[in-house]
């Protein structure tokens, strides 16, 4: 049995609820599959845009492929709305393919996580803006966004 993964539902302050976000933010600008698996339950089932996932290996799978095309990531989620095991969140990252194309993909998730505050369910909407290296708004280096760099709604996004 996965240790707990605090916090835990229910989630009834938004601190709790925001701090649970900022941990996932923080493991996915790792670009660590492995890291950012623990956080889910073996059987975590995720629709992410039209690609369905189910369990760590499979979220492994797709999170390697997914940082070996987009170059540069770095990403920003905030909290959107809490309930019990719930949270709903926006996000945007930033990434450059192999022929140096940049993009900002904007989205929206929906969690639920079980007793223990692992994820089993993850469904995420996402699009694709080009953008021209310009327009970047995301220049911390590479890992966890720092504390007090500028939140979405701060960005004017």
């Amino acid at each position: 049995m996965a240790a707990e993964r605090p916090p835990v539902p229910p989630f009834t302050r938004a601190e709790d609820a925001a701090r649970k976000v900022r941990l996932a933010e923080d493991a996915w600008n790792s670009r660590d599959p492995a890291r950012v698996a623990l956080a889910y339950t073996a059987d975590s089932a995720w629709r992410n845009r039209a690609v369905f996932i189910n369990g760590r290996d499979e979220i492994v799978a797709f999170l390697t492929r997914k940082w070996a095309h987009e170059l540069e990531y770095r990403l920003i989620k905030e909290l959107w709305a809490f309930t019990g095991n719930r949270i709903a969140v926006r996000f945007a990252y930033e990434w450059h393919d192999d022929s140096g194309n940049w993009f900002r993909s904007y989205g929206n998730e929906n969690w639920e996580f079980d007793e223990r505050g692992l994820m089993r369910r993850r469904l995420a909407s996402i699009n694709d803006l080009p953008i021209t290296e310009g327009e970047r708004k995301f220049f911390w280096p590479l890992g966890a966004r720092p504390v007090g760099h500028a939140a979405l709604g701060e960005l004017g996004l």
